[in-house]
């Protein structure tokens, strides 16, 4: 790599990487496993960047994090995740406006299982089509539509007192 694709490289992980992070901490629902997945993702873009860096690297490096995720969450799955320690619930909610129903919904998301979790951040974060999560996640869009409905429902139960809107099709 010269020095003009490492000043390039260095530009644009310097001005993405909150939005990015922002994106693997929605993944993972934890700051040290998004940390964790970012640099994992990063790690596996560096050495493609010469190919990629014309075309789309925002989308390269999110694609790498997307499948990077699935791939954690399937050998978590024939393993078996063992859950330490409960989120505590807050004892008295926070005053400002909507910041309990965030609270709230953050702490129903990482009950939520990491496919799940995957499924709605896809859709409803990054906004992608029932097809292009399907594509990323190397699914059909069945599994996609399966998981999103099984989600939302889970949600609803977690969260009864929040409104939610109508899944979009």
């Amino acid at each position: 790599m010269d020095e003009d694709d490492r000043a390039r490289l260095a530009e644009f992980v310097a001005s993405r990487t909150p939005a990015l992070m922002r994106v693997a901490y929605l993944l993972t629902g934890d700051r040290s496993a998004a940390e964790d997945l970012f640099q994992s993702a990063l790690a596996r873009t560096i050495p493609r960047w010469r190919r990629i860096r014309h075309a789309d690297p925002e989308g390269y490096l999110r694609t790498v994090m997307y499948r990077e995720r699935v791939s954690w969450w399937r050998r978590w799955g024939r393993r078996g995740e063992t859950q330490l320690t409960t989120a505590a619930e807050p004892a008295d909610p926070d005053p400002s406006d909507g910041t309990d129903v965030r609270l709230a919904m953050r702490t129903a998301l990482r009950r939520l299982p990491p496919a799940q979790r995957t499924v709605l951040v896809l859709r409803y974060y990054e906004d992608l089509t029932e097809s292009q999560v399907a594509e990323l996640l190397g699914c059909s869009v069945g599994t996609v539509r399966s998981r999103t409905h099984r989600a939302v429902t889970r949600l609803r139960q977690l969260l009864p007192d929040v409104e939610f809107l109508e899944v979009r099709q």
